[in-house]
């Protein structure tokens, strides 16, 4: 019997004594290939009970048990780590995962190095297997794998020791179009990750010494071309040695994009010059005007430098209310449009026009875009003409009936020309044009239709800015001229069905 054989050898029954209580499982073997003995550890690892239950030597071990490398390639015949050390080999840290020959659902991840003990004439003795169980370690590792491979963020992780690629996501083979056979084993100057970085001398003492690499611009060369990526490293372990693990954001979009903004910013520009309508920009926080075009400056009689730094005083004396009339109309809005306002330039008449703006970012920065349309012929048409008509009017002797009549509502247009504008409100204008001559204040208007009480006030500024009217009372004054809507003022709370 084994223990028997144990006990007959006092120098192995002491080193049974010694082994019994390891954590480390521990296989001895004889040289003629008998399997020993194994201690509670190294039976546990292999799910026996028994020295037995292994096999009586290494040809039965084989025979109950399974190995592969951790790539899942089997281990041939004569590479099972107990008949590596039946030949005499010494090794260290050999990962291999151990299955049951009748289960393969259930496995272990074996360390596994190699030890032999000789006798006085230094010929073997005793052969020993010393067995680490990887396996929460593999479990780790098999769960980093699948977190690392289903990250969309492209990643590679080199090891420090001699800074060559040992894990490659999926990530950066979609972004770089490279297989991960063209990268795993090169190092870091064969494929540099670093090239044209912002900081690259900075970076590699980072790498060299294992420490936190910060964000910054490089360049990875491609296949074909090179692509503009952020890069940045940072320490980690895999299986007790240590890595940097690289995370790259690629540039290539933002490029795309900021070089679209700059063509498009271009384009504005060409066509902001070019508009035939006065035109001018504003900074949106101080109402600084940025710029004008050339229609502005014929309209208004000056240089763009006397327009853009307004520090003529006959300049500041018509501009000032000209831009405070933007800052109120836009004060709840991002845009309003043909506001009635009549500016003095210093050059003549004032000048009756019609005032439009609208917020906008250009370059980054939050801006105003204001036009200006001089209505000022137009409105002298219209005043001459009603006067015109109102002299024929006055002798319709020699009119027919229904001639008078058309030049009557001629001279009733002319009277109001915007009686049509009821027709320029939306549907949801009119409702709250018609709450607003009802009385309902801003708050009870939103609950009734079951709007943000900032939807309501932007509708209320598009209803000023249609009708030209600057105040509720001057919109209430319009719809009862016009006759749309009964201007009863109803008991709080209460609301039409």
């Amino acid at each position: 019997m084994i223990d028997t054989a144990l006990q007959s050898n006092t120098d192995r029954r002491q080193l049974q004594q010694i082994i019994a209580g390891l954590t480390e499982g521990v296989i001895l073997i004889e040289p003629d290939q008998t399997i020993l003995w194994a201690n509670e550890a190294a039976l546990t690892m292999h799910g026996v009970k028994q020295v037995g239950d292994l096999g009586r030597d290494v040809t039965q071990y084989r025979e109950r048990f399974r190995l592969r490398y951790r790539n899942n390639h089997a281990l041939e015949d004569g590479r099972y780590p107990i008949e590596r050390v039946i030949s005499g080999e010494k090794f260290t840290d050999v990962l291999v995962e151990v299955f049951l020959a009748t289960d393969h659902d259930v496995s272990w991840v074996h360390r596994v190095r190699s030890l032999v003990l000789t006798d006085v004439d230094g010929d073997p003795d005793v052969l020993v297997l010393i067995l680490h169980d990887a396996s929460e370690w593999a479990d780790a590792e098999r769960r980093f794998e699948r977190t690392f491979n289903a990250n969309p963020a492209p990643a590679i992780i080199c090891r420090l020791s001699d800074q060559r690629y040992i894990k490659v996501n999926l990530g950066f083979l979609d972004m770089t179009g490279y297989a991960s056979d063209d990268l795993l084993g090169r190092t870091v100057y064969e494929f540099d990750v670093l090239e044209q970085a912002q900081r690259r001398d900075f970076a590699i003492e980072r790498l060299r010494d294992g420490e936190t690499i910060p964000q910054m611009e490089a360049e990875l060369r491609l296949p074909e071309g090179r692509k503009p990526v952020i890069v940045a490293g940072q320490p980690i372990e895999i299986g007790e040695e240590a890595c940097m693990l690289f995370t790259f954001v690629d540039l290539e979009p933002r490029r795309r994009a900021e070089a679209s903004l700059r063509s498009s910013e271009e384009r504005f520009q060409q066509t902001f010059r070019m508009l035939p309508v006065p035109s001018a920009l504003l900074d949106a926080d101080d109402l600084h005007v940025l710029d004008v075009n050339q229609a502005f400056c014929a309209a208004t009689g000056h240089p763009a430098e006397d327009l853009v730094d307004a520090r003529n005083a006959k300049v500041s004396s018509w501009l000032d209310p000209f831009v405070t009339t933007v800052d109120r109309h836009l004060a709840h809005a991002t845009s309003v449009r043909n506001v009635d306002l009549r500016i003095d330039f210093g050059h003549g008449e004032p000048l009756d026009g019609l005032l439009s703006a609208e917020r906008m970012s250009i370059d980054g920065q939050a801006c105003i875009l204001l036009t200006w349309l001089d209505i000022t012929e137009r409105k002298r048409s219209e005043i001459e003409l009603v006067d015109a008509i109102e002299s024929v009017l006055q002798d319709t002797s020699w009119f027919s009936r229904s001639l008078v009549e058309k030049l009557a509502n001629v001279k009733r247009a002319g009277d109001h020309p915007d009686k049509a504008e009821i027709d320029h409100l939306t549907q949801r204008e009119q409702q709250v044009l018609e709450a607003l001559c009802h009385g309902d204040s801003d708050k009870e208007i939103a609950q009734r239709l079951d709007v943000a009480l900032g939807t309501v006030r932007n509708h209320v500024a598009k209803i000023y800015a249609k009708l030209g009217v600057h105040s509720r009372n001057a919109a209430l004054l319009w719809a009862r001229d016009r006759g749309h809507f009964a201007t009863s003022k109803r008991s709080h709370g209460t609301h039409r069905d």
